[in-house]
């Protein structure tokens, strides 16, 4: 194996800070740690024709010993602000997924009186982008009410993480979540096969999405597509969402891949075959979109760390196609939280229906067009406690609120394997 560069990671049973290595071989790349108490691990962290080095701009070494994940808070060694905070406002849910980073099923509601303390420090806090999740936060019948003060509390946008069930069968709910301010939809979907709904959440649901969709149309409430890719279910699916996503423009706003991560609930423990990396996800929407896109127009992330994520920009167009707006630039341009938040604002959020009053040029006509018919594909590639890498950690712009104090996405939901 090449040494690429070196790292810090975790021991992924105790979860003591240690050395790590990133190694590539036969085109693979991978984090090789060593824990003195538990042994040595390797996990695949790269894979596919997309460079890794290239990718993230370089290979630099990060060996600075902190206190990150343990004890973990937004502390001033963290390298990025605060885009979105997500806020698990019930641990119930209607749905016994395989996969759920937040281990979702039975349990209880926050408080209504705690949930708007907690919102309004929330909002404190730069007024970041708000994510209502859970467990399944549309069981919760005082919903609207808590994104009502969302709003009011300042927050910049309110966002909905759900499976959209009581969405496709509860107008009137929907009706009362839009009217309180509710900015768009973070849709839960994996697929456009029932068999990959059965596989990962225990029924077919193609059907129930559906009709969510629709019903957030009806609203103008804008809907961006999430599907969970685990190898063997649904990443051969992969084109047939992209395109299926497009031809629900402008209602659906873009889709947001979220390959596989091994925290929460999970089946069990990830062998080499369960990994798919953020470079296999770019290889397969390159051969998977038939023309639809080109990876040209897919960027590293700016505001997260490179290896974190991606975007590209676009419009989509009536005919099912798509004009690229991202272009190829160097992942060393970094953005702050604050135009993260804004680029995911006017993008997935849809406004208000209006026409020109008055004839158009050209360029005014263009950018109207840009803003009806924005669509986006990103990713977001979370990190377990075998891949865990603390450069990347320090970089992280999404950030959940828990127990009075922000902590990164991948540190809040680690969780440890058992002792062999």
């Amino acid at each position: 194996m090449q040494r690429i560069s070196y790292t810090r990671s975790i021991c992924p049973v105790c979860g003591c800070q240690i050395p790590a290595q990133r190694v590539q071989e036969n085109g693979k790349v991978y984090l090789q740690k060593s824990c003195p108490l538990h042994g040595e691990f390797t996990t695949l962290i790269w894979r596919g024709p997309v460079d890794y080095v290239a990718w993230q701009g370089g290979s630099l070494d990060y060996t600075e010993l902190t206190s990150c994940p343990k004890n973990c808070g937004i502390c001033s060694k963290h390298q990025q602000g605060t885009c979105c905070v997500l806020y698990e406002v019930t641990s119930r849910c209607d749905l016994g997924c395989r996969f759920c980073f937040a281990n979702g099923g039975n349990g209880e509601d926050i408080p209504l009186e705690q949930a708007k303390a907690d919102i309004s420090a929330i909002a404190g806090h730069g007024r970041p982008l708000i994510q209502l999740s859970g467990g399944e936060p549309t069981l919760r019948d005082d919903l609207p009410e808590l994104i009502a003060h969302a709003k009011e509390a300042g927050c910049s946008y309110v966002q909905l993480n759900t499976n959209g069930l009581r969405l496709a069968r509860d107008e009137a709910f929907l009706a009362e979540c839009a009217k309180a301010g509710l900015s768009f939809v973070f849709l839960q979907f994996d697929g456009t096969r029932d068999e990959i709904y059965q596989k990962l959440r225990g029924r077919a649901l193609l059907e129930e999405k559906k009709q969510a969709i629709a019903a957030c149309a009806k609203y103008r409430l804008g809907v961006t597509l999430v599907p969970t890719l685990v190898p063997g279910v649904n990443t051969d699916n992969i084109g047939e969402m992209l395109r299926y996503a497009v031809s629900l423009s402008p209602t659906v706003r873009g889709i947001h891949f979220q390959p596989v991560s091994y925290f929460g609930r999970y089946p069990q423990p990830p062998a080499e075959e369960d990994r798919y990396t953020l470079g296999d996800l770019l290889a397969d929407i390159e051969s998977q979109s038939q023309g639809l896109l080109s990876l040209k127009n897919i960027a590293p992330s700016h505001c997260d760390h490179p290896l974190c994520g991606f975007h590209g920009s676009f419009i989509a167009e009536e005919d099912g196609s798509l004009l690229p707006l991202t272009q190829p630039s160097s992942c060393c341009c970094q953005s702050t939280a604050e135009q993260n938040r804004s680029y995911i604002g006017t993008r997935w959020q849809r406004g208000p229906e209006e026409g020109p009053d008055t004839p158009e040029d050209e360029m005014e006509a263009f950018l109207r067009k840009a803003k009806e018919r924005a669509f986006t594909v990103t990713a977001m590639a979370f990190q377990d406690a075998w891949n865990l890498d603390i450069a990347r950690l320090r970089r992280c712009s999404l950030h959940v609120y828990k127990e009075g104090k922000l902590r990164p996405f991948c540190a809040n939901y680690l969780s440890l394997a058992e002792e062999a």
